[in-house]
């Protein structure tokens, strides 16, 4: 009796990368070609305004390993890779950025590690190649994370790596709008691996992440795998507090001192620059923490709406045009 050889899905969400698109496919297909798995190169257009899309469709004509999902609008990466996640087939997935600043040259070692037993094998970058103001800040992020996170999201890991079909099955019944995908991976749990590789450059284009959208992936990363946050405003209000009221009874010292002892150095004096710094640090305690609050209060808002995560406008490459929404 014979073995089934298993499927591998590449999971690749695309925007603005039409020059970067066939050189990532010839690596892959050269890898891909020499393994002992059947597999599925998927891409998911994220709406991208260039010509990515058309230039899927031509490879996809001559070739039945490459598919492609084009949403109807710009939902986000994480977004995107959630589409590409209820569409896979593979026994494993494998994720990966589409500007070949993951490596395809990896995936060998994240399947080996795979058949081994692991559930998950996640890559972990060992250098960057942004300036240092970037370099510093995604590393104070990851770090901040991996303290914060309930799943303990592993340092310097992003989304590229592998994911077992039955982790892929779990990650699909999540329903949180607000999606942070390597924090959801990593509370998953089961069996987890990281394996390090240095980043390359972006082989072509621009990078569509700006500065606002990594502070916007920053906070759905700690936000919706930590509830951190709310206790530590919590925590910086009872401290104000009790701040607050030792810094009463110092005064209320100081005015009997200053009483009885006028010249006294203890005596207290009126100051008008303490009682606006007073007021504009709490103002800010404040200001901070219902921010923060706002914050979780609006993901609920975003998933009580019940709206679908995304929408498909086209699907390129399925047998029977089986197209979803669920």
């Amino acid at each position: 009796m014979t073995n089934l050889i298993k499927t591998i899905s590449i999971l690749i969400p695309t925007y603005k990368s039409e020059k970067n698109i066939p050189v990532l496919v010839e690596k892959l297909e050269n890898i891909l070609s020499k393994s002992n798995y059947h597999y599925e190169i998927l891409f998911v257009d994220d709406c991208s305004p260039d010509n990515s899309l058309e230039i899927l469709r031509a490879i996809s004509s001559e070739t039945d390993t490459i598919r492609v999902i084009s949403l109807s609008r710009n939902f986000g990466q994480q977004i995107a890779i959630t589409a590409g996640l209820t569409y896979v087939k593979g026994d494993a997935v494998i994720t990966m950025d589409d500007d070949l600043q993951d490596p395809p040259e990896l995936i060998p070692e994240f399947l080996e590690k795979w058949e081994e037993g692991y559930d998950v094998v996640y890559a972990i970058r060992k250098s960057r190649t942004e300036n240092i103001f970037k370099r510093l800040g995604y590393s104070m992020f990851y770090r901040i994370l991996s303290f914060v996170s309930q799943g303990k999201v592993p340092v310097d890991s992003g989304d590229f790596g592998l994911v077992d079909k039955k982790i892929v099955c779990i990650l699909n019944k999540m329903t949180e709008r607000d999606r942070f995908l390597r924090g959801m991976r990593a509370w998953i749990g089961f069996r987890q691996i990281g394996v390090e590789f240095e980043r390359d450059s972006r082989y072509k284009g621009k990078s569509a992440y700006n500065f606002w959208k990594i502070i916007k992936l920053s906070l759905d990363g700690i936000i919706s795998t930590s509830n951190m946050p709310l206790k530590f405003s919590t925590t910086v209000g009872f401290a104000v507090s009790t701040m607050a009221f030792i810094g009463a009874i110092i005064t209320l010292i100081q005015k009997i001192i200053t009483y009885y002892y006028p010249d006294s150095f203890l005596s207290v004096y009126p100051g008008f620059s303490t009682i606006v710094l007073s007021i504009l640090f709490l103002g800010g305690v404040q200001l901070i923490s219902i921010g923060l609050l706002g914050e979780y209060i609006a993901r609920v808002y975003n998933d009580v709406k019940g709206r679908p995560l995304f929408l498909i406008k086209e699907i390129i490459g399925f047998e029977n045009n089986e197209l979803h929404y669920d």
